[in-house]
């Protein structure tokens, strides 16, 4: 079944702009969004989902209340949601393989739907700008394509991406919106910042750095955040990396050197370091082959729990 908007089939074989323009509901939308400012979200509550992450939750979760992700540059957050059942994943994309992706979140919403016979499954698109090699504008066409491909009906509800997300500073493009929460019990999606984005942040960026695909990293109905087992070899000329200068590594490895956040390169020089330190994760992190396991407090922050009293 198709990607809706209005109750009617998105035709993938007009470009986003006069799919824009034959939807212009969507524009609106997004200029309301983007006319929001960043609201700061506190740990409290929260489930940080780092780039090649998802995590999907219901109302009833007693634990988290907000999912939220940001430093999306080229990238694209997406929020799933069903409306019957309230079961929302956020996931943020950054096209590696987005056809499976766009599966794995869409079954992962559906487990939590089956038994819910009203509702429908809406799709909020977030991110992404008009960058010098396109990768937004392909990122885009992939997850529309890929949602399309579902066999369920999915209707847009917001697409504020690439060209709607893009703001020019003396010639140069920048996104407008770099991060967005979706608050679980209210369905409410905002542009947002967060100062912490742990646990394990730099663990789970390493993951990320050495090529891991998309992975689930909560269980809605224990409420824990699983971290691993993850396992790696060396990274390949880390101490190379490390020797290189700030303009070196926003050059080399980043998509869009010129829109990256301010803490960009102090993030990758902490991935690479913690990458040089744990050259053999199952040894040095899991070495009984167990994933990291934490729950809400209740001062509602992450707390590690032992994995013999799971």
């Amino acid at each position: 079944m198709p990607l809706l908007v209005n109750g009617a089939r998105v035709d993938l074989a007009r470009t986003t702009g006069d799919m824009i323009r034959a939807h212009p509901q969507l524009e609106e939308k997004a200029k309301l969004l983007r006319s929001q400012p960043a609201q700061i979200v506190e740990p409290r509550g929260l489930l940080y989902v780092q780039q090649r992450e998802f995590a999907v939750t219901t109302p009833k979760d007693g634990s988290v209340s907000i999912l939220g992700s940001d430093d999306a540059t080229t990238c694209h957050i997406v929020v799933l949601r069903h409306t019957g059942s309230g079961a929302t994943c956020l996931t943020h994309c950054d096209g590696s393989d987005t056809e499976a992706e766009v599966s794995l979140i869409m079954s992962s919403v559906k487990s939590f739907s089956n038994s819910t016979g009203c509702g429908r499954l809406e799709v909020h698109l977030v991110g992404g700008f008009n960058d010098d090699r396109q990768l937004s504008q392909k990122l885009t066409n992939q997850l529309l394509r890929a949602f399309d491909l579902q066999p369920e009906d999915v209707h847009l509800v917001t697409f504020c991406v690439t060209e709607l997300n893009d703001r020019e500073e003396q010639d140069v493009h920048f996104p407008i919106i770099y991060g967005i929460a979706v608050n679980v019990k209210t369905a409410e999606i905002f542009p947002a910042t967060f100062p912490e984005k742990g646990p394990d942040e730099d663990l789970r960026s390493a993951h990320i750095l050495t090529g891991a695909p998309l992975t689930n990293i909560y269980d809605a109905k224990t409420e824990q955040l699983r971290i691993g087992p993850y396992f790696w070899g060396p990274f390949p000329h880390v101490d190379f990396w490390l020797e290189q200068d700030d303009a070196q590594i926003l050059q080399n490895l980043s998509t869009s050197p010129l829109a990256e956040p301010p803490h960009f390169v102090s993030h990758i020089r902490s991935t690479l370091t913690f990458l040089k330190e744990h050259p053999f994760p199952s040894r040095s992190l899991f070495p009984d082959r167990k994933p990291r396991i934490y729950k809400k407090n209740e001062e509602g922050l992450w707390e590690q729990v032992c994995s013999d009293k799971i």
